[in-house]
């Protein structure tokens, strides 16, 4: 059974941990508690193929950042979180990537840039156009997810496996626009 190292990082109060907890126990946390860092394991079969994620839920708060390099290190596969209904958040997960880059010192990573709190789109600030031209520009994945809902939540955690798992296979990185679930 193969393992992988996720890390989960984005703002605080984007949705880290619900996204998180909701794939990990399938209930959805209400209340907001600021994480410092949480690591969940769960198996799980994508594309018929056992596996163990190892999940690292990291601290969205600007006083914890310096632990982020480390967090990075380790990791083998990133979901970049921002909340839709906040348009700065979405602005503060860009220089999250530089840094993925930066600590991982090339720039095809496996990473799925994530809209989370879709269900509540009438406070939308930000159109699923841009989160879409990000992704592009990155050359990721882009889902919309709702963790209040579980929406594309076991989609999301399935995919960062497959992202993952070609990320080991010469010319991987086409696979990235061909995920059926992004948008």
């Amino acid at each position: 059974m193969r393992e992988y190292k996720v890390v989960v990082l984005g703002s605080g109060g984007v949705g880290k941990s619900a996204l998180t907890v909701q794939f990990v126990t399938g209930t959805f946390i209400e209340k907001y508690d600021p994480t410092i860092e949480d690591f969940y394991r769960k198996e799980i079969e994508v594309d018929s193929s056992p596996s163990v994620l190892e999940i690292l839920d990291t601290a969205g708060t600007e006083q914890f950042a310096s632990m982020r390099d480390l967090y990075i290190k380790n990791g083998q596969g990133f979901i970049l979180v921002y909340s839709l209904v906040n348009q700065q958040s979405f602005q503060d997960i860009k220089p999250m990537r530089d840094q993925i880059i930066r600590v991982k010192r090339y720039e095809k990573v496996p990473v799925i840039l994530v809209g989370n709190k879709v269900d509540l789109e009438s406070e939308r600030e930000v159109s699923s156009s841009e989160g879409q031209a990000l992704a592009e520009e990155w050359g990721c994945p882009f889902m919309e997810t709702s963790a209040k809902s579980k929406t594309m939540v076991d989609e999301l955690f399935a995919e960062i496996v497959r992202q993952m798992d070609y990320a080991a296979h010469p010319g991987w990185s086409e696979y990235a626009s061909t995920c059926s679930y992004c948008l």
